[in-house]
């Protein structure tokens, strides 16, 4: 895994089903070796009746898509945050 991504980075898909296409990350799972892609390999689920779900139904998830199947378009970009000093009135 040679690249840095990072949630927020815009990459474009290099293979699969979904090939040239671009998308924003957003989240990895590093020990997976998979990142989920907004608005890719979003699938439903369908959820069986159970204690913590009594309705059941369906649920959505993200099905992660390979690190090395993805190609940095666009990093994010990181805002730092800049301490201000405090000045006071007077002073030269």
């Amino acid at each position: 895994m040679a690249q840095n991504l990072k949630a927020n980075d815009k990459v474009r898909v290099i293979a699969g089903a979904h090939k040239g296409t671009e998308a924003k990350i957003v989240k990895i799972d590093r020990k997976a070796g998979k990142a989920c892609l907004e608005g890719i390999g979003v699938v439903e689920r369908h959820m069986k009746k159970s204690y913590l779900n009594p309705a059941g139904g369906k649920k959505t998830i993200h099905v992660g898509i390979d690190l090395s199947n993805l190609k940095l378009v666009e990093a994010a970009k990181e805002e730092k945050k800049v301490a201000k000093k405090a000045v006071k009135k007077g002073a030269k």
